[in-house]
């Protein structure tokens, strides 16, 4: 009586019931299996404003929960976490919130992403509940299928379902022995700039000793140049190893095989990608000591240039340290301090825009603010 009492409780309770915080995909599939049901993960993270919008106008209606809770083993996971940041970084995502359909056997089957409404969510869960042509074109891929078409076909279902890695390598492949030629093809421009993320694809190679070449094709060198430095980037992040047990690790073999083709194709940049790399993995280290280091290493190489925002981010890992982080934490004042003296004496210019976006008050301003939140003060208007 009890048992039944429960389910009809559970039947009856309003909006998505998500299995308890902490639970793994793997125990989802082995609860999934038991049950005959799907698995549906809401992949989230703390700061994204749709992913909380999803949590408090979608999920808890009754006829959200109605269609999920029958059907599927309802997960969330903080993609952000411990065990979700390598999990985010085996299923390629990127972008929040992502929702991911898999069997019981923990298979994506289909994934869509962004905050709706809860009549567009259901109907997005419903059209990625069933296993798509994608399964299919995979095993066509894995069995050596390079046909021309077959390859545009299985590169159109990767990018939909955003499988960027997997794009990538189909992208490889249709670009295959192209490397010199692709930039007068339109199709194959376009191929290159939305799925490339590889630095040593050869068309990727060829593309930063010679860019010149697409810029010419496509009469727009900042696009060029926003797509190379987009792949640089990208790479370097994946270079840092966030392991499940909170360890942070580099890795060694990728990084230097990294750090040695920027050099080779004489890429100006090479230094800030090697200093970028390291200063992260300290600061996720927490390494306060070798990362000030690094900072000062970065900062006195003439070819590179730090902004004020840049120093600013770069302070972040001192806010709330104790006393035995005291000494470098002087170290980032002094360094914040030398730059709002020199823009004081005019030898910088304060930012007053990012990218697009204009800023509310000089950086200089931003630096003196945040030298105040390192000093435990309430930021002063300067």
């Amino acid at each position: 009586m009890a048992v039944a009492l429960t389910a009809a409780m559970s039947t009856m309770a309003q909006g998505v019931a998500f299995e308890p915080q902490g639970t793994t995909l793997e125990q989802a599939s082995v609860k999934a299996k038991a049950e005959k049901k799907l698995i549906f993960l809401d992949a989230f993270t703390q700061w994204c404003g749709p992913c909380k919008k999803m949590a408090r106008e979608v999920f808890p209606q009754a006829k959200v929960g109605d269609a999920m809770n029958d059907k599927y083993v309802n997960l969330q996971i903080d993609m952000e976490s411990a065990y979700g940041a390598p999990l985010a970084k085996r299923l390629q995502i990127t972008a929040y919130p992502t929702f991911v359909i898999f069997n019981a056997d923990a298979q994506e089957i289909g994934r869509f992403l962004g905050g709706s409404n809860a009549e567009e969510f259901l109907r997005k869960v419903e059209e990625n509940s069933h296993d798509n042509s994608s399964s299919t074109l995979q095993a066509r891929w894995q069995a050596g299928e390079r046909n021309p078409q077959f390859l545009k076909e299985y590169l159109s279902t990767l990018s939909a379902a955003y499988k960027t890695d997997e794009a990538n390598e189909v992208a490889e492949a249709i670009l295959d022995g192209k490397a010199e030629t692709f930039a007068a093809d339109s199709v194959l421009r376009d191929i290159f700039i939305r799925h490339i993320n590889n630095p040593f694809a050869p068309s990727f190679v060829y593309t930063l000793q010679h860019p010149d070449v697409l810029s010419g094709y496509m009469n727009n060198k900042m696009l060029v140049e926003m797509k190379t430095r987009n792949v640089l980037d990208g790479y370097q992040r994946q270079l840092i190893i966030e392991k499940e047990d909170g360890s942070v690790t580099l890795d060694q073999e990728r990084f230097d095989k990294f750090v040695a083709l920027l050099k080779e194709v004489g890429v100006k940049e090479t230094d800030h990608y090697r200093l970028q790399t390291l200063i992260t993995l300290k600061a996720k280290q927490k390494d306060l000591k070798e990362y000030i280091t690094l900072i000062k290493e970065y900062l006195a190489n003439p070819a590179l240039n730090a902004n004020d925002m840049q120093l600013a981010n770069w302070a972040k890992p001192f806010a709330g340290t104790g006393d035995e982080a005291k000494p470098y934490r002087e170290e980032m004042k002094a360094i914040l301090r030398q730059r709002v003296e020199e823009v004081k004496q005019g030898k910088r210019e304060s930012q007053r825009t990012v990218g697009n976006l204009r800023l509310s008050r000089p950086t200089d301003q931003l630096l003196l603010m945040v030298i105040d939140a390192l000093d435990g003060k309430m930021p002063q208007q300067h």
